[in-house]
């Protein structure tokens, strides 16, 4: 059987110990002659070669000072940028865009169905160089699917995972399966450590939490060495978090309120606490899609979905205006044109999530228009990019693994048909994915030799 075909088919039909490993092309692997960002704030290496093998970075440099081993396989990159795999601080694997929240879990049903659900939604993450995400909020199931990726069964993401997330506040609109009710701090205490036995990466705390609460969660978290990530948008949460060493803020800035004062901004950002806004998932994919509703109907979506899926998926966009998700976007709009810009001109230290996939904010698309918003709200692109690949790596803990291409890291790197310096929505046109030295490969660069080394999406 062609190498390539066999690839695939081993991809979707992999025995339950088949590993990674196995998707790696047995060569060295060079791309030659893009205009490189290594995921630093550094000017770009022009003419540029990476080498990789075995799943790991050896070489970096330009074609007249970088050696290329002679049985390499060669990827032309010429015309188009390489740079690091994008980081997702702030994602959502079990959701795929649909517009309602109860017909999507009621689709779903049974919380042991959800496989079916990620399996798309890790599919569309890679397919937009997603190479590792930040899962806030999932259901246990969502430990069984990050193993079934890790195996190689399935294309997808590098996942880290919070599991469900800590609250007061017993949220009707989601399945009790995605969050632990506590009523004091001693069971936030409690229910800390259940969670952190139970395997998870990080702890997520929800709304309607006492100072008392926060405190205990962080105490807990952090004697185990796990980060604690708050969800935040008012002020008097967000300082009951700052006292208690909370260690990442997510959603902040993203407009649902009022600007925040300076004094509380200035603190955070001398005390370095990241932030990651999540801007785009309601600002800026409502007036996107009020543009150019026939994204909605991309017959990606189609051939991703299985038809029952794809059926709901469509029908939950009618009168899209209505949904519940949007019932304030008027206000919010409003709101961002301060609150979307506070935390960068404040000078804090900016990650990059999405919120994807909430509704209308499906995962293909998702990091693209979230970078794009930080850059409409005062980031430069070569700050944005950093963000989503350098300062994402650091706030999850992988830095020393991720976020930045050199020798030794592992060869988690896109290659982006265009110059996203200059524009940076040609993030959409990502021609190459590779993660773990595994390469895949879109219909746009689905020639030369990537076609023997890898697999297509």
């Amino acid at each position: 059987m062609h190498f390539r075909l066999w690839l695939i088919a081993v991809l979707f039909v992999a025995p339950a110990g088949f590993a990674q490993e196995n998707l790696r092309p047995g060569v060295p692997v060079a791309i030659v002659g893009g205009k490189l960002l290594d995921g630093y704030e550094a000017a770009p290496i022009h003419h540029s070669v990476v080498v990789f093998e075995d799943g790991r970075i050896t070489a970096v440099g330009q074609k007249h000072n970088t050696e290329i081993p002679d049985n390499a396989v060669v990827i032309d990159a010429g015309g188009r940028t390489v740079m690091p795999g994008l980081i997702d601080a702030h994602m959502h694997i079990d959701l795929i865009g649909h517009g309602s929240y109860e017909d999507y879990y009621e689709l779903i049903g049974d919380m042991d169905n959800l496989g079916r659900f990620m399996e798309i939604a890790a599919k569309q993450m890679m397919r937009a160089g997603v190479t590792s995400g930040l899962d806030l909020g999932a259901p246990f199931q969502a430990f069984d699917f990050r193993e079934r990726v890790r195996r190689g069964e399935i294309p997808g993401p590098r996942l880290t995972l919070s599991g469900p997330w800590i609250t007061r506040l017993d949220y009707d609109t989601v399945p009790d399966e995605y969050e632990i009710v506590i009523d004091s701090p001693r069971d936030a205490a409690r229910k800390t450590r259940e969670l952190i036995e139970r395997g998870v990466d990080v702890i997520k705390v929800w709304v309607g939490l006492t100072e008392g609460d926060y405190r205990a969660v962080v105490e807990e978290a952090h004697k185990a060495g796990t980060k604690v990530h708050a969800h935040l948008y008012d002020p008097d949460a967000i300082r009951m978090a700052i006292d208690a060493g909370v260690d990442v803020f997510q959603h902040v800035g993203s407009a649902r309120n009022p600007p925040y004062d300076d004094a509380l901004l200035s603190e955070i950002a001398h005390k370095n606490i990241p932030i990651v806004q999540t801007i785009a998932h309601r600002i800026w994919v409502y007036p996107a899609t009020n543009a150019f509703p026939e994204k909605l109907y991309d017959p990606v979506y189609r051939n991703d979905m299985p038809p029952d899926i794809y059926e709901s998926f469509i029908a939950s966009f009618d009168n899209y205006h209505r949904l519940s998700y949007y019932h304030d976007i008027g206000q919010e709009t409003r709101n961002s044109t301060i609150a979307a810009r506070q935390f960068i001109e404040a000078g804090a230290y900016m990650g990059v999530g999405t919120d994807a996939a909430s509704p209308l904010n499906m995962h293909d698309e998702a990091m693209w228009r979230e970078m794009s918003a930080l850059v409409d709200s005062g980031m430069t692109p070569i700050q944005v990019i950093s963000a989503a690949t350098k300062t994402n790596a650091e706030i999850l803990g992988q830095f020393d693994e991720l976020g930045t291409i050199e020798p030794g890291k592992l060869a988690d790197i896109i290659i982006v048909n265009g110059d996203p310096l200059r524009n940076i929505e040609v993030l959409d046109y990502v021609d190459i994915v590779i993660k773990d030295g595994g390469v895949w490969y879109s219909e746009r660069a689905a020639f030369g030799p990537v076609t023997e080394i890898g697999h297509g999406f």
